[in-house]
């Protein structure tokens, strides 16, 4: 119990200046994703200048949370991103707001401690503090274990999409 306190202690808002490690963080997570949605192959890194645009807009939003886990030399260990959108009211999403989890990822020197279980439990908070109806994520094979462990199950919707 002690280490998941003091793990979870460590847990904090990104910053601006956090932003360089963010950008390598969530490069790193494509890399390691080998579907050809999400990592379709070599590309120019024009979308790393996007995400830096966006991350920074996003790091003062009050719809987004940006929590990150310190690593030693001024380095990142982990970072997760929620974000809140607010959709219309229905009987199944009763204040039409949804919670998305976008990217939790951990350095490969990092994992196995516990940071992207912290960072989830501080998102899973901020959600409750919105007062969402929903919360989504897309799982990993190796993060599926951590979502489920929290209460997340399958989603009830079909999931399709589509690319102009």
């Amino acid at each position: 119990m002690g280490q998941r306190t003091a793990i979870r202690a460590a847990v904090r808002q990104a910053g601006q200046y956090d932003l360089v490690e963010l950008l390598r963080l969530r490069a790193l997570l494509f890399d390691e994703l080998t579907d050809s949605f999400f990592n379709p192959g070599p590309a120019e890194d024009g979308w790393l200048d996007a995400l830096a645009v966006v991350l920074t807009e996003q790091l003062t939003s009050d719809s987004v949370r940006i929590l990150v886990v310190d690593a030693e030399g001024g380095r990142l260990a982990a970072c997760g991103i929620g974000v809140v959108e607010q959709r219309l009211p229905g009987p199944h999403l009763l204040n039409g707001r949804i919670g998305q989890v976008i990217g939790v990822v951990t350095d490969p020197a990092h994992r196995r401690r516990g940071h992207s279980r912290a960072i989830m439990r501080e998102l899973l908070d901020w959600f409750r503090e919105r007062e969402v109806s929903r919360v989504d994520l897309y799982a990993s094979a190796e993060g599926e274990p951590l979502y489920r462990d929290l209460g997340f199950t399958d989603h009830p919707d079909p999931a399709l999409y589509w690319r102009p």
